[in-house]
């Protein structure tokens, strides 16, 4: 969201201290955000961190969907025999179609919805 919100590259050391977060947990992020697309990262002279698609292209479900394994709200809703009610439990139901909706609006909003202004941020200054 950082990266979006400033719309130029960055050194990720700068975005883990932004957020309190070590450099380590940073560079894992980083890591999987380029693997999964989301993210270029260039070494070097100049080299930092950007986004490597368009914020408008970039949906939140699909991130959180790669990052988050279990986004279950309990075990029951994926697997049986969970617990002595499950085969007549309304309940499962119910959380099935919350994460169903869940997941679907997170899939209809993109990175670009969610990013503040440059008036809302107040110019944050990469480095």
């Amino acid at each position: 969201m950082y990266l979006a919100t400033i719309g130029t590259r960055t050194m990720a050391a700068h975005v883990a201290d932004l957020y309190g977060v070590s450099q380590h947990h940073m560079a894992k992020v980083v890591n999987q955000l380029a693997r999964l697309g989301y993210v270029r990262s260039i070494r070097g002279i100049g080299g930092g961190i950007e986004l490597a698609k368009q914020p408008e292209d970039i949906l939140l479900g699909e991130v959180v969907e790669a990052f988050e394994r279990n986004m279950h709200l309990l075990d029951c809703v994926v697997t049986d025999d969970v617990c002595a009610i499950q085969s007549f439990c309304k309940l499962k139901g119910v959380l099935a179609e919350a994460e169903r909706v869940q997941l679907e609006y997170l899939n209809s909003v993109s990175l670009a919805e969610v990013v503040p202004t440059k008036r809302q941020y107040g110019g944050v200054a990469s480095q």
